[in-house]
């Protein structure tokens, strides 16, 4: 039997009919008047609409302010130990290099060779200095983090004070993921109005530029770092970078371990993998909405497994930063409250698209060389320069009891669990691997640490995870030993040992060293002669 709606009950109809002329429509004479909503009943909020970014600058925004967050507080507690008054490489005597290279002047040419606030600033109290920096960075990271909220004024104060701490940095922070941190934290301030603190400023919609240029930014760094490392180590040409990388990563993860007993068709398809995800999805932002949505999903996916088995700082994160911005408020409207979800919408109407755009629109890309950690090359063997002190009054003698000093996650003892620390980054722990690769001669901070822990000078502690000398005298020597470090087999007696690690001696890193024949070492570089605490 077909229903016919409305027929159970004809006469509801007609008793509803107020009087007027049958048909006339809404607005003509006699026409019933159009219903409107009772007071305070609020109508159905309308849906998001593909193609805005109201909601992708909140997430964006707070993304950024993340990233900020992390880089900030590992400037707070580790810039003392590295280039304070007492650090490894003090950046005052690096500022006073600058300036006696100008002739002793602070101007153009200094500040464009080391661009930093810190020339105008107190460098009688420079740890006092830095810290001001980095807490101040901290605190309103935090704020544009927890609130949503950010202006350009916000904004180009964060990337401002990062800027100012990069470039006195030296090699602690000559890592690619410093200047990408900046690159995307400059689009950042073009994000936001030039005032307004409001996760949804009115009249200052999301520019479409500055949308794309964070595209741009990811199509670049995906594409360019695919195509260093098929012009660079031959090994992802065959296939085989993956047999490696996990073992002589800078600082492995507890998953680097089991991820590198994978079988050899398994680490053959990773790289495949990885040759698609940084030289072929970057092209699917230009196939439209839905492929850019794809791009993003598999970008964001990529990084996740790339943090899972590996310590790459907060590059990763950093990375998946820029693929937001190929998501729209259609696509992002289940990570919001309805509140706000409802506040996006109406922004989207027709009459609200008309105002005004922000002052993003004004920006283009500069496209900054951009360098990031890549594995350009992939080492085949791991090294690790291994610190060790004895109390001996003679270092070469054969009873001399050598104990070692235990760094925060690179490999040292063979039982210590790969650490997983991403986002946070030991900067230390990152520049001993890269030493270990070269002599000490060409890193003479490490000389440097030797004499600071000789002297057991408590701030150059903190970056260490372990003393053996704690609770004692000072050792009288300290000595670099070279070790060549792999894997144990997982279920093999070396696993069954609990060593994750076995290692063989190569020979001396650098010979043993005591306080006072480095003092002539030290007034060469006028570094500061560490005191005994």
């Amino acid at each position: 039997m077909l229903a016919v709606p409305d027929m159970a009950a004809p006469s509801a109809g007609l008793r509803q009919r107020r009087p007027g002329r049958a048909g006339a429509p809404d607005g003509a004479p006699g026409a019933a008047p159009a219903a409107s909503p009772e007071p305070g009943l609020a109508t159905a909020a309308p849906p998001l609409s593909p193609g805005t970014f109201w909601l992708t600058r909140i997430v964006l925004l707070r993304s950024i302010a993340f990233l900020y967050f992390v880089a900030f507080l590992v400037a707070f507690q580790q810039n003392k130990q590295l280039i304070g008054e007492k650090g490894l490489l003090p950046c005052k005597l690096y500022l006073q290099d600058v300036k006696k290279y100008f002739k002793g002047k602070v101007g153009l040419d200094a500040l464009s060779y080391a661009p930093t606030l810190i020339w105008f600033l107190d460098w009688s109290a420079m740890d006092s200095t830095l810290d001001c920096l980095a807490l101040a960075g901290l605190a309103v990271a935090a704020f544009v983090l927890l609130t949503g909220c950010a202006n350009m004024v916000l904004m180009s104060l964060l990337w401002l004070l990062y800027l100012s701490l990069v470039n006195v940095g030296q090699i602690w922070y000559s890592f690619g993921w410093e200047s990408q941190l900046l690159e995307t934290g400059f689009l950042g301030i073009f994000l936001c109005p030039l005032w307004t603190l409001s996760r949804l400023p009115q009249g200052s919609p999301p520019s479409r530029i500055v949308i794309w240029s964070f595209r741009w930014l990811i199509f670049r760094i995906m594409l360019g770092a695919g195509l260093i490392k098929i012009r660079g180590d031959r090994c992802w040409r065959e296939l085989t970078c993956m047999d490696y990388h996990y073992e002589t990563q800078p600082v492995p993860s507890p998953i680097s371990y089991f991820m590198h007993r994978s079988p050899w068709w398994f680490h053959r398809l990773e790289t495949l993998v990885n040759h698609f995800i940084e030289l072929v999805v970057p092209f699917f932002l230009l196939l439209g909405r839905r492929m850019g949505i794809l791009h993003g999903l598999l970008q964001i996916l990529f990084q996740v497994l790339l943090i899972i088995s590996g310590n790459l700082s907060f590059l990763n994160w950093l990375t998946m930063v820029p693929s937001l911005a190929c998501f729209d408020d259609a696509s992002l409207g289940l990570l919001f409250g309805s509140r706000l979800r409802e506040r996006a919408a109406r922004l989207q109407l027709p009459a609200a698209r008309g105002q005004r755009l922000s002052l993003g629109i004004i920006f283009m890309d500069p496209s900054w060389p951009l360098g990031c950690y890549s594995c350009r090359s992939i080492t085949k063997e791991r090294t690790e320069v291994i610190l060790q002190g004895t109390s001996s009054l003679d270092p070469n003698d054969p009873t001399a009891v050598w104990e070692e000093f235990e760094f925060k996650c690179k490999p040292g003892d063979l039982r210590r669990r790969p650490c997983l620390i991403s986002p946070y980054h030991y900067r230390l722990d990152w520049l001993m691997w890269f030493a270990a690769f070269q002599t000490y001669e060409q890193n003479e901070w490490i000389i440097h640490l030797a004499g600071k822990l000789l002297a057991q000078e408590e701030e150059t502690l903190s970056l260490l995870a372990t003393n053996p000398f704690a609770g004692r005298d000072p050792p009288r020597w300290i000595r670099g030993e070279h070790f060549r470090y792999k894997f144990s087999q997982p279920g093999g007696k070396h696993a069954r040992d609990g060593k994750w690690w076995i290692r063989k001696r190569i020979g001396p890193y650098f010979p043993p060293v005591n306080l006072q024949g480095l003092r002539k070492f030290f007034e060469d570089r006028n570094w500061p002669y560490p005191v005994q605490d």
